[in-house]
């Protein structure tokens, strides 16, 4: 099949270099514009694509940017991280769907930072491969797999494991797809949870004359530690203090550290 990507980043990126190790025709791909892409020059020249065969995202709002789409000849579309919804008539392009790869358990995390939300909720972290519908990530799940939160996972460890558990179980479920037999199972919208990106607006920032559980203000500071990227912040005096959580086990410490630096007393 001929295959359009919608991809973005490392995942992405890693993505379409898995396909192009096989016998995948790749015929066009839909990337974010300069201002929000990542590695996206790296994504087409793996990807063997010239300028002509690719469209951004912004253009699908327009029907010249959905006939673009259309002249590629797309016979599936494959998502992998890609930052935008996707919307008829451009869902309908496709003859066999559009999959998406995505970084929770749904129908927990649909939307945006799954990563962030599995810390702060305690909600079921994984990765799901699922085809695309008119909702957000509410379409029929192919296959997913849970991934455990450790206490030492900051929004950074997580968000890694999370992508590369989604590569693999891209890579598993592949040609399952492309032969047609991927198992398709709706899912349960009674269930599950959504976020949008202005969601973590409402955590960041941390009250100090407020009361938290402890548990509660660490999952906060630890699910938004993912540097260079800004988190959870308190202020005083009129600026801004941000912070991050720097999470060790006890068996990376010496000795001196655990029961202190300061001498003994006798």
């Amino acid at each position: 099949m001929r295959i359009v990507l919608f991809v973005n980043g490392r995942a992405g990126l890693e993505a379409v270099k898995w396909l192009r190790q096989g016998d995948a025709e790749i015929s066009g791909a839909v990337v974010h514009p300069d201002s929000n892409a990542r590695l996206k020059e790296e994504v087409l020249s793996a990807a063997g694509l010239s300028r002509d065969h690719v469209v951004e995202a912004p253009e699908l709002k327009t029907e010249a940017g959905v006939e673009r789409l259309r002249s590629l000849g797309g016979d599936i579309g494959l998502s992998v991280y890609f930052g935008y919804i996707l919307r008829e008539p451009v869902i309908s392009l496709f003859a066999n769907g559009i999959v998406n790869v995505h970084p929770a358990y749904l129908p927990y995390n649909r939307g945006s930072y799954t990563n962030v939300w599995s810390i702060v909720d305690a909600a079921p972290a994984g990765v799901s491969v699922h085809y695309i519908d008119t909702g957000i990530d509410s379409g029929d799940i192919v296959a997913q797999r849970q991934v455990e939160v450790s206490p030492f996972d900051t929004g950074e460890t997580l968000h890694a494991r999370l992508e590369d558990e989604c590569l693999r179980l891209l890579q598993e479920t592949w040609p399952l797809i492309e032969d047609g037999t991927a198992p398709r199972k709706p899912q349960d919208a009674s269930q599950g949870s959504s976020h949008k990106v202005k969601d973590v607006q409402q955590i960041d920032l941390i009250d100090l004359d407020r009361q938290y559980r402890a548990r509660d203000l660490i999952n906060v500071i630890r699910a938004r530690t993912f540097p260079p990227y800004a988190g959870a912040y308190f202020e005083e005096n009129g600026e801004r203090v941000y912070m991050r959580l720097e999470l060790l086990r006890e068996d990376e410490l010496s000795a001196q550290q655990v029961h202190g630096a300061g001498d003994e007393e006798s």
